[in-house]
């Protein structure tokens, strides 16, 4: 495994991040991973050195993070891990429940450091931004957490450019904590990120833990016979109405093909070469990876030590067309 600094914070996080919203209640999502069948994911990724580990409060409405903090609980040396959670989306119905409003993260913090069973949560992110409610709200609330020792460091995750702008600006005019992280959508199919997010981010000094990775799974397998119909080939394509709203671009095809030209060549899988790539992007420290099959877990970390050529990866980008924006919803 290899090891970098989040951004230019001094928090050390492992190259990749073993994202949990696999894990939790299958009742909430078919595809979902219960607590005993998540067991091996959280095994396997602790043998092979990744000490960072995402989930958020909504994944499971809550179970996720129960299931996250009682297995590395079980398996991690507590010092030596990063935990990352999330608030924004509703976990319960009613007022007051969903948002970034004072009173809703203080609330939300105060749960998600119960369900995880710790008592401060090393990255404590924003899941979206909040339009009604003002950012000097959220920001001051998300300080306090960081001044009480209940959450270490704060994130952020999809948004417009401005408005991560705005509140790395108001975070530094208070003295408060600011963001060390965007969780942002980042894959070969979907590069719009690399306008204004990245180059922001790199200025700043906010690390990228991109989402989505392999593009819900389009970049790992070869262009079907019927490439206008997107049908289900795992139990969760099958489901994920989601993955049909942000990848619905033909042309998303082309690089597909791309990625399989140089797997091919290279004698590797498709999703190896796809995060090799990622992992290859100024400013990416560990993008996040979701594992249902064991293999998965195997090829991202052989991508570790797959270096593309200047060649391979002209190749690679060559097919990407203009995108409207996904993902921020």
């Amino acid at each position: 495994m290899k090891y970098v600094r989040l951004g230019h914070s001094g928090l050390t996080v492992s190259r990749l991040a073993l994202g949990c919203m696999s894990y939790g209640d299958p009742a909430w999502r078919p595809w979902i991973l219960d607590e005993a069948a998540a067991q091996p994911f959280f095994r396997q990724a602790i043998d092979a050195g990744i000490t960072f580990f995402d989930t958020a409060n909504m994944y499971s409405r809550g179970r996720s993070e129960e299931v996250t903090g009682r297995a590395l609980k079980a398996m991690a040396r507590r010092e030596e891990i990063v935990i990352a959670t999330k608030v924004f989306y509703p976990v319960a119905d009613g007022p007051n429940m969903g948002g970034l409003s004072r009173k809703h993260i203080l609330q939300a913090c105060d749960a998600s450091l119960r369900r995880l069973g710790v008592e401060a949560i090393d990255l404590y992110q924003i899941h979206r931004f909040d339009p009604a409610v003002p950012i000097e709200e959220t920001l001051e609330a998300l300080n306090d957490l960081v001044r009480s020792g209940k959450v270490r460091y704060i994130g952020a995750s999809s948004s417009e450019a401005w408005r991560m702008a705005l509140a790395l600006s108001a975070s530094e005019q208070h003295g408060w904590a600011r963001f060390i992280s965007m969780q942002n959508h980042y894959n070969l199919v979907y590069r719009e990120e690399e306008r204004e997010m990245n180059p922001l981010c790199l200025h700043t000094g906010v690390g990228l833990v991109p989402w989505s990775p392999l593009a819900r799974g389009l970049l790992t397998r070869p262009r079907p016979a019927n490439s206008q119909v997107r049908g289900p080939h795992t139990p969760r394509s099958a489901s994920d109405d989601y993955a049909l709203e942000i990848y619905d671009d033909p042309n998303d095809w082309d690089v597909v093909d791309a990625v399989e030209r140089v797997a091919r060549g290279r004698n590797v899988t498709m999703a190896e070469v796809a995060l090799a790539w990622l992992l290859g992007r100024p400013g990416v420290a560990a993008p996040i990876i979701g594992a249902t099959k064991l293999a998965h877990l195997d090829a991202a970390v052989r991508a570790l030590d797959l270096e593309l050529t200047h060649e391979e990866i002209a190749a690679l980008e060559a097919p990407y067309r203009v995108h409207q924006v996904r993902g921020l919803t």
